[in-house]
């Protein structure tokens, strides 16, 4: 969801790294990036352990992802990424008719509201799996592994979609096809590193060759 379907990783980023700040952990803006696609419980037991040399506890992953989401809240909508429904759009007119499942770290209700409106049909909440419906999130296997028994098949029949190291990790970790697409600052590189089978420098790239490659591979 965040850096594939929507330009949100620009508000994430500077919303933990504002309340981080606040509490007067080392860090940078572009840091968040890497964390992507993690929990929030995730990324605050990060921030604690490599700081403080301990587990964060439970209130504090509990305020410091509150006072993040409130930062985030107050920015500007993201709008969706530029490419974003030409791909949905060109995978649903795959022959094979694939589905659509949403698999993501945040459990950020600004955003996950927005679905119906901005890809009507296409992420319904019974096909979406977020940070409420897992233990384990990326790099994790076990949100993807979520997603293909949503969908009722094997994970390597699902093809992944990420633009961020530990989602491309946990695709690659699931079995599923992963592709990664550079959509931030992350290079294609480091996607690659982290297990993409294939990549794209940007959304509208994937979204012009990823269908017609796929109907190839369906052919085989």
């Amino acid at each position: 969801m965040d850096g594939t379907l929507y330009d949100s990783m620009p508000n994430h980023a500077s919303s933990w790294y504002q309340m981080v700040r606040e509490h007067d952990i080392p860090c940078t803006p572009e840091e968040f990036y890497l964390y992507e696609g993690a929990t929030g419980h995730f990324t605050v037991n990060l921030l604690i352990e490599r700081t403080f040399n301990r587990p964060a506890t439970e209130r504090e992953i509990h305020d410091f992802y509150e006072r993040k989401a409130e930062i985030f809240r107050s920015k500007p909508a993201p709008k969706v990424m530029p490419g974003a429904r030409e791909l949905i759009e060109g995978l649903a007119a795959l022959p094979s008719h694939p589905q659509t499942i949403l698999v993501t770290g945040s459990a950020q209700g600004s955003l996950l509201d927005r679905l119906e409106v901005d890809f009507p049909g296409r992420f319904p909440a019974d096909r979406r799996v977020t940070a409420l419906n897992v233990e384990r999130g990326k790099p994790y296997p076990d949100p993807f592994l979520k997603g293909a028994e949503l969908a009722g098949v094997k994970p390597q029949e699902c093809v992944v979609i990420e633009n961020a190291p530990l989602g491309v990790t946990a695709g690659h970790r699931a079995g599923c096809f992963t592709v990664g697409v550079a959509t931030g600052p992350i290079p294609l590189a480091t996607l690659k590193e982290a297990g993409a089978d294939l990549v794209f420098a940007s959304m509208p790239e994937c979204a012009s060759q990823l269908p017609d490659i796929l109907r190839e591979l369906c052919k085989n």
